[in-house]
């Protein structure tokens, strides 16, 4: 049961189908603490359908990006402060405890965001559901890793990593089963305390993480809990390999400290601490700087600044990219084992590249193509009704609707077709209501594209690039770069390191399309993926297959990726060479 979070080939999956039937107690467990995997996928898809009927009921998140911007990034916000106090939660009052107060804080924070009367009230709400969401997301693999038999604890924990895609594909099915009900996004907020209730109820009737158990001198309730879990024959071997990983633990406690100051200290100054911290470090932020979670969190927005103005529209198009995520994580428990996960992050950032430079190329061609403005078409609707930017600016004549909707204005299509020339109007909700009154479509985020569904389908190849690679093999590499001793404070550092980064681009992702355009914003973010490939090629080892103590001794020795691998190899060559010289001559 010891070590560290492991990814699952077809032997152990086959081999947890044959135990959860022989005891389905052990799948119980899994998917009840996997509930928290779910928490965590459901609220980071439903924000983003969410979103576009918070704008249609609060004019000024309308017109504020950075307030658009605040009620996403304030769950990452919230989940940072959760995991970090997770972590002391989970050693003080053990993982059962710290899982149900998790839920406690996630339903709280749904009831709260599905009443808000006002923007600031959902920024209270979606603070208190990100700190659910970040204890509960360190929580859950953890519990369900020390609660596992060793054979199938890949393939059981990989059952949360599922959860979690899954939980967005959910949040899409919900948003678009209640774009048409009143209420619209209060329902599908409020909807997300549902799985935190029933997550609660399960939990109750579960037991504590029998190494916790273990470790708090509770013997007799640890052996109890694995004889349900293990047979027979394994539950003393067990008991046994648990004493001897929390006795070594305890001992070099003694030696480090138990103090967090001390183990950091003790951490940076190891040079091979060092080394797994820069892999670790680059994986995690790479994750983000590709530009991931601004899909999650703005799919439905992303779809719309390729022209498809309807909000339901628009959520059912996303769908299509959450579903080809959950997908992308059943293909990386297939290959993650087989081809490695250097090979397997690599292959990906080469793809996420093509592709977001693919995308910034259509959104350029769709912001040049765009319907041109019609001046007798925008008059007519009065004066009070128009762009103001467009009546002060000389040369009218030549705008489209793209320099429209940059002036913060909104493009009202033409009663002929959504690509004829159309009316350049003040982007109000009033004036949005003449729009419709008119049978007439309104665009304020992206214009009409006859080339705007090519967005959507390289968006969905984006998904496919990253998810069975950069997507999962991130935490996978983290749960066994590190030595033993140092595994938690060395996860826990990069884990805050890629909520930090989710929250730089989740924040600044809508002033960057404002700023550069979709078709800029895209492009940056290839340059990033660049860097983070080189990165990775640079500093990321390869720990297939190797035990733990292999790869503390690979650590040592230092990573050298090709060419500069012959360097390394010619100098120790002509060290052998000059040894076997002096050997010859005696002198060694």
């Amino acid at each position: 049961m010891e070590g560290g979070q492991q990814s699952a080939d077809k032997t152990e999956f086959t081999e947890c189908w044959r135990r959860s039937i022989q005891s389905p107690y052990i799948m119980r467990l899994a998917l009840s603490a996997g509930i928290g995997g779910l928490l965590f996928g459901y609220d980071t898809g439903v924000i983003s359908g969410a979103l576009l009927y918070i704008r249609d009921d609060f004019e000024q998140v309308d017109k504020k990006t950075w307030l658009q911007e605040t009620i996403v990034s304030m769950a990452v916000a919230g989940a940072i402060i959760g995991a970090a106090f997770g972590g002391w939660m989970n050693d003080k009052l053990g993982r059962r405890k710290t899982l149900l107060m998790a839920d406690v804080v996630f339903f709280l924070g749904a009831i709260v965001m599905a009443a808000a009367p006002a923007p600031w009230v959902i920024l209270i709400g979606r603070i208190l559901v990100g700190l659910g969401v970040g204890m509960a997301s360190m929580t859950a693999p953890l519990y369900i890793s020390e609660a596992s038999p060793a054979k199938i604890r890949g393939a059981l924990v990989s059952i949360n990593s599922f959860l979690v895609t899954g939980g967005q594909f959910l949040s899409y099915l919900i948003n678009l089963a209640f774009t048409r009900a009143p209420g619209t996004w209060r329902w599908m907020l409020g909807v997300a305390g549902v799985p935190a209730l029933v997550q609660f109820i399960l939990m109750l009737s579960l037991p504590e993480s029998p190494r916790w158990l273990y470790r708090q001198s509770q013997e007799d309730k640890a052996k109890q809990i694995l004889s349900k879990i293990l047979l027979p024959n394994e539950v003393e071997e067990e008991i046994k390999l648990m004493h001897e990983s929390i006795e070594t633990e305890k001992a070099e406690e003694g030696l480090i400290g138990q103090n967090l100051g001390q183990k950091l200290k003790g951490a940076l100054a190891n040079e091979v601490i060092r080394r797994a911290l820069y892999a670790g470090i680059i994986v995690q932020v790479t994750q983000q700087f590709v530009g991931i979670n601004t899909v999650m969190y703005y799919s439905p927005t992303i779809v719309q600044f390729a022209g498809i103005a309807s909000n339901s529209t628009a959520l059912a198009l996303s769908l299509v990219t959450s579903g080809l995520n959950a997908f992308g994580s059943i293909l990386s428990m297939l290959f993650v084992d087989r081809f490695g996960r250097r090979k397997l992050m690599l292959v990906s950032m080469i793809g996420i590249i093509v592709c977001l430079v693919a995308l910034s190329v259509i959104f350029n061609l769709a912001a040049h193509h765009s319907p041109t403005i019609s001046n007798k078409d925008t008059l007519s609707f009065g004066a009070n009704s128009t762009c103001q930017a467009y009546t002060k600016t000389p040369n009218f004549s030549s705008w489209n609707c793209m320099q429209c909707l940059q002036a913060e204005c909104a493009f009202c299509s033409s009663s002929s077709g959504e690509f004829h020339p159309g009316a350049c109007l003040a982007s109000s909700k009033s004036v949005r209501g003449v729009c419709h009154d008119h049978h007439r479509v309104w665009f304020s985020q992206g214009c009409p594209s006859r080339i705007g569904i090519l967005a959507v389908g390289l968006l969905g190849l984006y998904i496919l690039a990253y998810s069975p690679g950069m997507g999962t093999v991130p935490w996978v590499l983290n749960s066994e770069i590190y030595p033993l001793r140092f595994r938690g404070l060395g996860g826990g550092i990069a884990a805050v390191f890629n909520w930090c980064s989710n929250l730089i681009v989740s924040e600044s992702f809508l002033s960057m399309t404002k700023a550069l355009g979709s078709s800029g914003t895209f492009l940056l973010f290839a340059g990033f993926s660049f860097l983070g490939l080189l990165a990775i090629y640079m500093l990321v080892p390869e720990t297939k297959g190797l035990q733990f103590e292999e790869v503390e001794k690979l650590l040592q020795k230092g990573f050298r990726p090709f060419p500069f691998d012959k360097k390394k190899e010619d100098i120790k060559e002509k060290e052998d060479n000059k040894e076997k010289e002096l050997k010859q001559q005696g002198v060694v």
